[in-house]
C-alpha cells in the first residue's frame, strides 16, 4: 500500500497471505492429531494404537475423514501422497477387517468406497503393491469344510457398480494398469467372469454375428461361387456373385469406415497421438492389432471395389465374347484387372480371418495361446531376417563363380533355389547336378549346415525360452484382453438390461457366513474346493461385552512381528555375551590372584 499498488493487487496479496496462513495452521493442526502423527511417522503400530480408542461406530470414519477447521482430508489419501505406505496398508487392513459383537457386524468396505469411489484407480497409480491388500480384504472364507467344499463370500458390489448404479470403472482402471498379476486376483476374476458370462458375452457375440455374416458372404462370392460349374458361370451364379459382392462392399466397408472415423475422432478430441520413428504422429488406437487390421481391410475393400471386374464390364455385358451376359466378368475391359482383383481378394480374406481371432476370448486357454503366439512372433521374424541375409549372401557369392549349374546362374535364380532348399522344396534329382561343380556343392553344403542345423535349432531354443518367459503371465494378458472387451461392450449395453443384471445378482441381500449366521450384504457367495485356499483361522473377529456404538473395540494382544522378534533375540544374545565376558573377567582376576599368592609364598620360603 505504501508503494502505491492498486487495490486489486493489494487484495490479491492479502488473499495469498491468508491462504498461506491457513495452510500453515492446517499443517500444525494435522500434526496434532494422533492418526495424522502416525501417518507422518509411517508407523503402523502407532496407527493401530491411535485408532484403538475410536468408537466402533466411527472407527472407519476416523481413517477416512479428518476435519481440520473448514477443511476435510482423508488420512488414507494423505498417507498415499506422502509415501507412508506402511500406514496406508495398516489402514486398508483395519477397514476391511470384519468385526462383530453380539448384535451387529462392522465392515468398512462400504465406507471406503463411498468416501473414495476411485480407490482402485488411486492405488493402481500410486501404490500398486497395495491392490492385493484391498482385494484380499473383500474376500471372506470359512474355515469349515463340507463335502470337500469351502464357503466363500466375495464382497465385490462396489467393483461391479458405482454409487449411482452404473457400471463401475474399477475394471477399466485395472486394465489401464496392464498388470497381468493383479488381474488374476480371485476377487477380480470372480466379478469379471460373472459380468462376462451373464451379460457381456452375449452382446459381444451379437455384435460379432454381423461380422461372421459378412465373412460368410465374402467367402461365398470369392471362393465358392467362382468354382461352380468348373469356372463357367451361369446367369444365376453371376447374379448371386454380384449380390454377395455388393453386400460385402456396402455392408462391410460402411461399418469399418464408421468405426475408424469414430476412433479417430475420439483420439483427436483427447489428443491421444504417438510418434512413429520419432517423426510421424499417428493415433493411439492404431496400436491395437485389431484396429490396425480393420484399417488395412478397409483399404483392401476399397481397392477391390475399384478393381471389380463386374463394374468394368457394366457397359459391355452383351458383347461378342465368351461368357457374355448380365454381371459378367469376362469382357475385354476387365482382363487387365482380374489378376489384381484376385490378389486383393486373397489378402482381404486373410484379414477377415485375422479379425475373427478375437472370438478366442471365449476360452481363456485359447486366448492365452493366441497371445503367446503373438509374443514369440518377434523371434520368428528374427529367424526369417537371418535366413534372408544368408540366402542373399550365398546367392551373390555363388553367382560370382563361372558355373553352369541349373538354378544357380545368377543372384535371382540362386536365391530362389536356396529358398527352395531351406523350405525342403528342392527336388532331390537336382542335387545330382551340383556334383558337376565342387565349389557350388561346397557352398550349398555350408548354407544347409548354417540354416538347417544352426539357425533352425536356434529358433527352437529361442521359441522355448520366449514361451517360458511369457507362460506365467499369458493368462493374465488374456484376462486383460477380455476385460477391455467387457468395458467396450458394456459401454453400448442398454441401461435396462444392466439394471436387470444387477437385480439378478441380489447384491442387497445379506449373505450367510457359516450356516445360520446371517452376515453382510453387498457380496456374492460361492463354494470353492477345500484345497484351493486352505485356511484354519476365523477371519471374523468376534467380541463379547457391550454392544454400544460409542464403545471402542477391546484392545487385542497381537503377536510381535518378525522384526521385533529379531530385536528381542539380538538383545538376549547381547546380554548373554556380556554375562559370558563378565564371567571370563572374574575368572581371569581370580586366577591372577592365585598365581600371585603362590609366588609370594615361594619367595618367603626361599628367603627363609
Amino acid at each position: 500500500r505504501a508503494l502505491g499498488a492498486p487495490e486489486p493487487a493489494q487484495d490479491a496479496f492479502r488473499w495469498s497471505l491468508t491462504l498461506i496462513a491457513k495452510i500453515l495452521v492446517r499443517t500444525v493442526l494435522e500434526s496434532a492429531t494422533i492418526v495424522m502423527r502416525a501417518v507422518t511417522t509411517n508407523n503402523a503400530k502407532q496407527l493401530k494404537k491411535a485408532i484403538s480408542v475410536a468408537p466402533r461406530g466411527r472407527r472407519s470414519l476416523e481413517l477416512l475423514n479428518v476435519t481440520v477447521g473448514t477443511q476435510s482430508i482423508s488420512p488414507l489419501y494423505w498417507s498415499l501422497e506422502s509415501g507412508s505406505l506402511h500406514t496406508a496398508q495398516a489402514m486398508l487392513e483395519d477397514l476391511l477387517t470384519i468385526r462383530a459383537d453380539r448384535e451387529n457386524y462392522y465392515y468398512g468396505c462400504s465406507e471406503l468406497f463411498d468416501r473414495h469411489p476411485e480407490i482402485v484407480h488411486r492405488l493402481s497409480a500410486d501404490a500398486p503393491n497395495l491392490l492385493p491388500v484391498l482385494f484380499d480384504g473383500l474376500i471372506w472364507r470359512s474355515r469349515l469344510v463340507t463335502n470337500g467344499q469351502r464357503r466363500a463370500n466375495y464382497f465385490v458390489k462396489h467393483l461391479i457398480q458405482d454409487h449411482e448404479g452404473n457400471f463401475s470403472q474399477a475394471l477399466e482402471w485395472l486394465i489401464e494398469g496392464k498388470d497381468p498379476v493383479i488381474i488374476c486376483h480371485p476377487a477380480v476374476v470372480l466379478f469379471s467372469d460373472i459380468i462376462w458370462s451373464q451379460l457381456a458375452s452375449r452382446y459381444f457375440l451379437v455384435g460379432r454375428a454381423y461380422f461372421l455374416f459378412t465373412l460368410a458372404v465374402c467367402m461365398t462370392s470369392q471362393s465358392i461361387l467362382p468354382r461352380l460349374n468348373e469356372g463357367h458361370a451361369t446367369e444365376p451364379v453371376r447374379i448371386a456373385t454380384f449380390v454377395c459382392r455388393a453386400i460385402v462392399y456396402l455392408g462391410s466397408m460402411g461399418p469399418l469406415f464408421f468405426n475408424q472415423v469414430q476412433h479417430l475422432r475420439a483420439d483427436i478430441n483427447k489428443g491421444a497421438f504417438t510418434m512413429l520413428l520419432d517423426a510421424i504422429p499417428y493415433p493411439i488406437y492404431l496400436t491395437r492389432l485389431q484396429n490396425l487390421v480393420s484399417l488395412a481391410l478397409l483399404f483392401l475393400l476399397a481397392l477391390m471395389c475399384a478393381q471389380e471386374p463386374i463394374f468394368h464390364c457394366i457397359n459391355n455385358m452383351d458383347g461378342d465374347f465368351d461368357g457374355a451376359g448380365i454381371f459378367t466378368q469376362s469382357c475385354p475391359e476387365a482382363a487387365s484387372h482380374i489378376q489384381a482383383y484376385a490378389t486383393l481378394s486373397m489378402m482381404a480374406m486373410l484379414l477377415y480371418w485375422t479379425l475373427l481371432t478375437d472370438l478366442s476370448i471365449f476360452s481363456m486357454r485359447i486366448a492365452a495361446f493366441s497371445l503367446v503366439c503373438c509374443q514369440v512372433l518377434s523371434e520368428l521374424l528374427l529367424f526369417l531376417g537371418s535366413l534372408a541375409f544368408l540366402i542373399l549372401a550365398f546367392a551373390s557369392a555363388i553367382s560370382c563363380l563361372k558355373n553352369r549349374v541349373e538354378g544357380f546362374s545368377g543372384i535371382g535364380a540362386g536365391s530362389l533355389s536356396l529358398v527352395q532348399i531351406s523350405l525342403g522344396m528342392f527336388a532331390s534329382e537336382r542335387f545330382d547336378a551340383l556334383r558337376q561343380d565342387a565349389t557350388v556343392l561346397a557352398a550349398v553344403s555350408v548354407f544347409i549346415i548354417m540354416t538347417t542345423v544352426f539357425l533352425l535349432n536356434l529358433l527352437v531354443a529361442q521359441l522355448n525360452g520366449a514361451y517360458q518367459r511369457v507362460y506365467e503371465d499369458m493368462v493374465g494378458y488374456a484376462r486383460l484382453t477380455r476385460g477391455s472387451i467387457i468395458v467396450s461392450t458394456l459401454a453400448t449395453t442398454p441401461p435396462k438390461r444392466w439394471q436387470r443384471f444387477l437385480i439378478s445378482l441380489k447384491l442387497e441381500e445379506r449373505l450367510e457366513f457359516n450356516e445360520g449366521d446371517i452376515g453382510l450384504a453387498g457380496g456374492i457367495q460361492v463354494t470353492e474346493p477345500s484345497s484351493a485356499n486352505p485356511t484354519a483361522v476365523e477371519n471374523i473377529r468376534r467380541y463379547a461385552g457391550s454392544t454400544a456404538l460409542s464403545m471402542p473395540w477391546p484392545v487385542e494382544k497381537e503377536q510381535s512381528d518378525a522384526q521385533e522378534k529379531f530385536k528381542r533375540l539380538e538383545k538376549a544374545i547381547q546380554r548373554a555375551v556380556k554375562k559370558m565376558s563378565g564371567d571370563s573377567k572374574r575368572r581371569g582376576s581370580g586366577s591372577s590372584s592365585l598365581s600371585g599368592g603362590s609366588t609370594t609364598s615361594s619367595g618367603c620360603s626361599s628367603g627363609s
